[in-house]
């Protein structure tokens, strides 16, 4: 095994946030697809009232949940 190398701190940095970035980008991903199978049946031009309504309330119930895991992942609350 090589020996550990020294890594510049803001290559660090940067890569730390690249790898948030990432990992934001699939969550937005996966929320858009499990949201619009959720609640567009038929893709038109425009999404009627009940379709923006159910998207809006699918993602916020969505990022509600996903704050909720970490938050008990990390120990922070059990309630």
């Amino acid at each position: 095994m090589a020996p550990q190398q020294s890594i510049d701190p803001q290559m660090a940095a940067f890569l730390e946030e690249e790898k948030r970035k990432a990992m934001f980008n699939e969550v937005v991903a996966k929320l858009a697809d499990v949201c619009f199978d959720k609640c567009v049946s038929k893709p038109g031009a425009s999404l009627d009232r009940y379709e923006s309504a159910c998207l809006s309330q699918c993602a916020l119930r969505y990022l509600e949940t996903g704050q909720l895991i970490m938050s008990r992942i990390s120990g922070g609350g059990m309630n």
